[in-house]
């Protein structure tokens, strides 16, 4: 998938959350969208001198995201503390923020593995019907 693609399904999927929990569900779907505007040009990202990938992208994140509206206090939390896990950002400060953290990583580790997925499942079905008696020309 492609980083807005990304973005709309963490932006969906915390919104379920967000709703369920009775939590800020617009705020958090906003959040969960503005999360993924950064744009990774490899030469330009090392030349900010941001540091590794994991600290730059939250950081130019959240500039974009002011760039294209005002946000709240909420909403750069949440963009700059998504990659908390693998950054130097610091702990979130609200569950909020947890929460898109949480729902980034999931919709990225489901955006590899269903890819992954579909294929082994297509080479099993493609090995199991070269197995079977049609094809081995075993009368039963």
């Amino acid at each position: 998938s492609n980083r807005l693609e990304h973005s709309v399904r963490v932006s969906y999927k915390t919104y379920q959350h967000a709703r369920q929990w009775n939590r800020l569900s617009i705020v958090i779907a906003r959040a969960g969208l503005l999360h993924g505007s950064f744009h990774d040009y490899l030469d330009a990202v090392a030349q900010l001198n941001l540091g590794s990938h994991a600290d730059a992208h939250p950081k130019i994140a959240c500039e974009n995201a002011c760039r294209i509206t005002e946000i709240s206090s909420l909403e750069r939390d949440i963009i700059l503390k998504h990659m908390f896990l693998v950054s130097r950002c610091g702990l979130p400060r609200y569950k909020e923020s947890f929460v898109v953290t949480y729902v980034d990583k999931y919709v990225a580790i489901r955006e590899v593995v269903e890819p992954i997925k579909e294929l082994a499942g297509a080479r099993l079905r493609g090995l199991v019907s070269k197995l079977s008696p049609v094809n081995l020309n075993i009368n039963i």
